[in-house]
C-alpha cells in the first residue's frame, strides 16, 4: 500500500478570495502582522499499489482529470 498526498493551490497571479477573507478574519482576531494568505486543498490518498512510478502516474491523471483545476491551480505530489 502506498499513501500519498496531493496539495492543491492557485496559481500565482489568480485572485484569491477564500485567503482575503481568512487574512481579514485573522486580522479581527487580533492576529497582526499577517498578509498574503493563499488557501489550497489537501488530499490524503492510500493506494492499493506497491509500485510508485505507476501510482505518481496515476496520481498525475487524476489531478489532470480530477483533483485540480490544471488552469488555474498547482498542484505537488508526495509519498509517506
Amino acid at each position: 500500500m502506498i499513501k500519498a498526498r496531493v496539495t492543491v493551490t492557485l496559481k500565482n497571479g489568480v485572485l484569491d478570495p477564500q485567503g482575503k477573507a481568512i487574512e481579514g478574519a485573522l486580522g479581527a482576531l487580533g492576529f497582526d502582522g499577517i498578509g498574503q494568505i493563499r488557501q489550497g486543498k489537501v488530499f490524503d490518498l492510500q493506494i492499493e499499489s506497491t509500485d510508485k512510478a505507476k501510482a505518481e502516474e496515476d496520481l498525475k491523471a487524476m489531478c489532470e482529470k480530477l483533483l485540480a483545476n490544471t488552469v488555474i491551480e498547482n498542484y505537488s505530489i508526495s509519498f509517506a
